[in-house]
């Protein structure tokens, strides 16, 4: 049976387990019809012009584990941000981990999708924001929102601040000979307050995993949401990650995604401005070898005047691997005065080595100050001979110029513990190690 087959035949199964006359039938049978229109989507769209799915579709995925497996905390530690006290929301397989998890109700709500979705206290909240912002027209976004029932559910109330980072982690055990999940994120930050969340999804066997996640974040009059995206996967996960981002007035949010593992990874990043003044900050760094595939499509719409808003992604490419940036910046009449710069610079160090980049701007008001721009180079050879005749070897000396390279990004993060952890990583995939702090 495909794919598509199967997930249509489960879901009056999955309603009937998550209680079929909850509020959302409704929601959930309208975005399965959708998805049920129009299936996964192919190269013939222009969004996914890129990227294919053709050769994911072919495992025959479970769409529902079997059993439960438990996983200790030594086994997943370094993946946590174990340096640091952190909330921590952790999923196996799908399925919520109280003994690997940290929640909380204390002033802020750190807790699960499930009991947001199904619990009365909840309702209107959920009618308020749930599937507000997700699109009702993408075939994947409309597939998540039909099996919507696991995940993050994080709700910072007015004038609060969360007192420590949220770790929101996925993890894959291999149980399955392979697996598809579908985690679905909520995080609502009221006015002045302000969140830090990192989240990963994170394969523990080398058995193939699909995962298709959505996430909504509302930031509300002059909110500051900090979002972190790691994604460091096995060589057989792939990820479809969709997030959708509504701001009001004076808000500022900042989405960082850093993307060196995993098979296919698919990045939809979408902001919606709704207020004025607020700012908009989308950084990427994607470094990847072997067959891998990353693809970042990202729209800003500025539909409120005063606004700004940036996007800076950083590629290194090697052997045959592809990269694809697909940016958008739609500038509405009445978004007067806005600020809006993107930027793809790109290095390819294989003649094998693939970038497709597309920035876009589409421009209705008069009163704009607005930039686009994309490279792709080589790593500069008059630099690498200086730094050799100074007695850097070659090696260190390439890694030197990709890390100062990718800095400008690197520099955004304001979790010190984190920005570590990033520059270890990338270390790690340069085959080299940062002599010096940072």
């Amino acid at each position: 049976m495909e794919l598509k087959e199967k997930l249509v035949s489960s879901f009056m199964a999955f309603e009937e387990r998550v209680d079929v006359h909850s509020q959302l039938h409704d929601v959930r049978t309208s975005a399965m019809k959708n998805f049920e229109n129009k299936g996964f989507p192919t190269k013939k769209e222009e969004a996914w012009k890129y990227t294919s799915l053709n050769a994911i579709l072919k495992n025959d995925f479970t769409v529902f584990p079997k059993s439960d497996v438990a996983v200790e905390f030594k086994e997943v530690k370094k993946y946590f941000l174990h340096e640091m006290d952190t909330y921590k929301l952790v999923f196996i397989d799908g399925v919520f981990s109280s003994n690997l998890s940290s929640t909380t109700h204390e002033g802020i709500d750190v807790c699960l999708m499930s009991s947001a979705l199904n619990k009365p206290k909840y309702k209107a909240i959920i009618d308020t924001y749930f599937n507000q912002i997700a699109s009702k027209d993408e075939s994947l976004a409309s597939l998540n929102t039909a099996f919507a029932n696991e995940g993050a559910y994080i709700n910072i109330p007015k004038n609060k601040v969360a007192d420590k980072p949220i770790e929101i982690m996925y993890f894959s055990t291999g149980s399955e000979a392979a697996l598809m999940v579908q985690p679905r994120n909520l995080v609502i930050v009221g006015e002045n307050a302000h969140v830090q969340i990192i989240e990963r999804h994170q394969s523990l066997s080398e058995n193939p995993v699909l995962t298709n996640s959505v996430t909504e974040i509302y930031a509300e009059k002059r909110a500051i949401v900090d979002y972190y995206k790691i994604q460091n996967d096995a060589a057989e996960a792939n990820l479809v990650d969709s997030t959708y981002v509504s701001q009001q007035k004076e808000s500022h949010v900042y989405v960082h995604t850093f993307s060196f593992g995993g098979n296919i990874t698919r990045n939809n990043l979408n902001f919606y401005h709704f207020g004025e003044n607020l700012t908009s900050t989308l950084n990427g760094i994607t470094i990847i070898g072997d067959k891998q595939h990353v693809d970042h499509y990202t729209l800003v719409n500025h539909a409120q005047p005063n606004c700004e808003s940036f996007q800076d992604y950083k590629g290194i490419f090697s052997d045959r691997s592809t990269g694809v940036f697909n940016g958008k910046v739609y500038v509405e009449r009445e978004a007067q005065k806005t600020n809006a710069f993107q930027k793809s610079n790109n290095i390819l160090l294989s003649e094998k080595a693939t970038i497709n980049a597309k920035p876009q701007l589409e421009i209705f008001a008069d009163d704009v100050k607005c930039s686009h721009g994309c490279t792709v180079g080589q790593l500069d050879e008059t630099a690498l001979f200086y730094m050799q005749q100074r007695g850097i070897p070659q090696k260190e000396a390439k890694a030197l110029l990709m890390y100062a390279f990718s800095n400008a990004v690197i520099e955004g993060i304001k979790i010190p513990e984190l920005k570590q952890r990033i520059t270890n990583i990338i270390a790690s995939k340069l085959g080299v190690k940062i002599g010096f702090d940072l």
